[in-house]
């Protein structure tokens, strides 16, 4: 696990530093004292400067400064400690570091906030649990349930179903895709592109308040990955944004004159710039003029104060939908 996974104030550093320099003194002097090379009586030595103790320090002077051989007992650390560190492993991993700390397998709080942590909403969450349920079960569903998504993500949603999981409704999936990590994001793509009624319900869980139109178009496109090819689905994906946002600000709309209407074909150039201004292939970049020209022909009634905004942030941090 390393040593350095919890480090503490200045002043509770060298506290502890020279608790540790005082029992190193008092198990010598019990000893009889033990002589120096040069003679006389060993001296109490200064505490080392380093960088502060670690976790591994503190649970040696908590237990009277006896040695701990093996691994640290997970039960010693605070429990959101514990939770991160295991949130690293996989299922396989998991069940094998339960053999290894003590009580780890059958600790159902810890396996309750790994389940939440990666997969935070599932319909089963809200049912009323039956006696006997496991949640280290669960996460080995859950875990079951995402691979076989990633490969086949109708197959996957139907393994979710038939162990509870989930129900069959599209405001229960749109709120499951949105809070999990772990599904694949090609395999995502596929599944919304064939599931509309789910894509509609995902798009109502973004909020784009005060955001401003890039790098909510960032924000969108982190979680419903573009096409890499245009087409009907990325028009669908602009459309859906560009009523979602708008119903998001509707001071910038008034303030600016926006509609959904505009916002499209403004996410469109910003999409297209993106593409001018990060690839190599294009030895010409579109300059600031000319993104403005081209693109108060198509939105009229916006200012070219706002647009040349635009075009500053997809120069200064880069493309909206990478």
């Amino acid at each position: 696990m390393g040593q350095a996974l919890w480090r503490l104030p200045p002043r509770q550093q060298q506290r502890l530093q020279e608790e540790l320099a005082d029992q190193l003194t008092e198990r010598g002097g019990g000893e009889g004292g033990r002589v120096g090379r040069d003679g006389g009586s060993a001296q109490r030595r200064a505490p080392q400067q380093c960088n502060g103790p670690d976790i591994y320090h503190l649970l040696k002077t908590c237990r009277g400064g006896k040695e701990q051989h093996g691994f640290i007992d997970l039960e010693m650390l605070p429990p959101e400690l514990g939770i991160t560190i295991l949130s690293y492993l996989n299922a396989t991993d998991l069940c094998l570091a339960g053999c290894v700390w003590q009580d780890l397998g059958h600790d159902e709080y810890l396996w309750q906030g790994l389940c939440k942590s990666t997969w935070g909403h599932c319909s089963i969450y809200n049912k009323r649990l039956p006696a006997g349920f496991s949640y280290r079960r669960l996460y080995l569903q859950l875990d079951e349930g995402s691979l076989t998504f990633n490969a086949n993500p109708q197959e996957g949603i139907d393994y979710f179903m038939s162990k509870g999981i989930l129900v069959d409704h599209p405001k229960e999936l749109a709120k499951f895709i949105f809070y999990t990590r772990r599904l694949n994001w090609k395999m995502l793509r596929i599944y919304l592109d064939e599931r509309r009624d789910v894509l509609d319900e995902l798009v109502t869980l973004h909020n784009f308040t005060n955001q401003f139109l890039p790098n909510a178009l960032r924000d969108f496109f982190r979680h419903i990955h573009a096409p890499e090819e245009r087409g009907e689905y990325l028009e669908t994906l602009i459309t859906k944004f560009s009523h979602r946002f708008c119903t998001c600000n509707p001071g910038l709309v008034r303030d600016l004159g926006l509609s959904p209407d505009a916002v499209y074909v403004l996410c469109y150039s910003l999409i297209l710039l993106s593409i001018d201004l990060t690839s190599p292939h294009v030895k010409n970049k579109m300059s600031k003029r000319e993104f403005i020209r081209n693109t108060r022909r198509a939105a009229h009634n916006v200012s070219d104060d706002f647009v040349g905004h635009l075009y500053d942030n997809i120069y200064l941090i880069g493309h909206v939908a990478a």
